[in-house]
């Protein structure tokens, strides 16, 4: 394949994914406001939808044999959630404010599935027991999320049943495309001289984020700050535990240099660092937006000096 031919493919895939995980988080969204259910599961069903394209790269790329591009996808859409979905949109609403209750459950877990990651990625742990352990955070969660959220809330008649038929063509677009991508944009890439690495933590990594960029954008502009939270962290973990904990039972995820090991320890520094910037009562104001972004900066320029 030339490297004007994969350029093609690589827009058109691009394209084509984008567009059908924004179909898929559309009709997530509706479901959960059919179903009446509150911010916090809709923020999860919409993560779970525009998550689609980074998490189906990560695997795609993974099983291909190229680990360093799966797992540089998945750590570098992470610390771009933080920024583009968090920081902009504090910068862009002046704050991001979230009840306290539902900081400590979302950013606890997001805080305690991010090191269970890194102690996989650096080997401490066996793919098998970081499942374990991951599934020990994430199951009773879920139980507190649904038991403290669903009470008195009514489902919705809005909406129609038929548009969740587009759900299934929307997941093999997305798959589909994702393939694309990652063959495009190696190709692409080392044509341009750039590592595996270099190429899913920066390339991939931010052009399959976009979705959650918009989504998490929107809800940030119509003050939704808990749906916001919800998306961006269970986004994370999503990455996380189907694009790495999943696909290390059965190839490797990693080459755990010292770059790779560094990005996981800056991934949880930031992680960490948002949680801290949300905690006052005011939430993330314009600066603490500014510092999740600036994250972002230095980890780009970090990437790409070391590689």
């Amino acid at each position: 394949m030339s490297t004007g031919l994969a350029a093609v493919l690589f827009v058109v895939s691009l394209a084509a994914t984008l567009y059908a995980a924004s179909v898929f988080a559309e009709r997530l969204d509706h479901l959960g406001a059919r179903l009446g259910l509150p911010e916090g599961l809709i923020g999860l069903l919409t993560a779970a939808g525009a998550d689609a394209p980074e998490l189906a790269t990560a695997i795609v790329a993974l099983v291909s044999g190229s680990s360093a591009v799966g797992f540089g996808v998945v750590v570098g859409s992470n610390v771009f959630n933080l920024a583009a979905m968090i920081g902009v949109s504090a910068l862009l609403c002046g704050s991001v404010r979230v009840p306290r209750d539902a900081l400590a459950l979302e950013g606890g877990v997001a805080v305690a599935v991010t090191a269970t990651m890194l102690l996989l990625a650096f080997g401490v742990l066996p793919a098998w027991g970081a499942l374990v352990v991951a599934l020990g955070v994430l199951v009773p969660y879920a139980a507190v999320a649904f038991r403290r959220e669903l009470g008195g809330r009514r489902p919705s008649r809005q909406g129609s049943a038929r548009g969740l038929l587009l759900i299934p063509p929307a997941v093999a677009v997305i798959v589909l495309g994702s393939v694309g991508m990652v063959h495009a944009g190696l190709k692409i890439g080392h044509a341009a001289g750039l590592s595996n690495a270099l190429i899913g933590a920066l390339v991939l990594a931010v052009v399959t984020s976009i979705p959650n960029a918009f989504t998490g954008v929107r809800l940030g502009l119509a003050r939704r700050g808990s749906a916001l939270i919800s998306e961006t962290f269970n986004s994370n973990t999503i990455n996380f535990v189907g694009g790495l904990a999943v696909p290390a039972l059965f190839v490797a995820v990693a080459n755990r240099s010292r770059l790779e090991k560094a990005d996981g320890i800056w991934l949880l520094a930031t992680t960490i660092a948002a949680v801290a910037l949300l905690a006052p009562r005011g939430g993330a104001g314009r600066w603490g937006g500014a510092a999740l972004v600036a994250s972002w900066i230095a980890f780009a320029i970090v990437q790409g000096a070391a590689r």
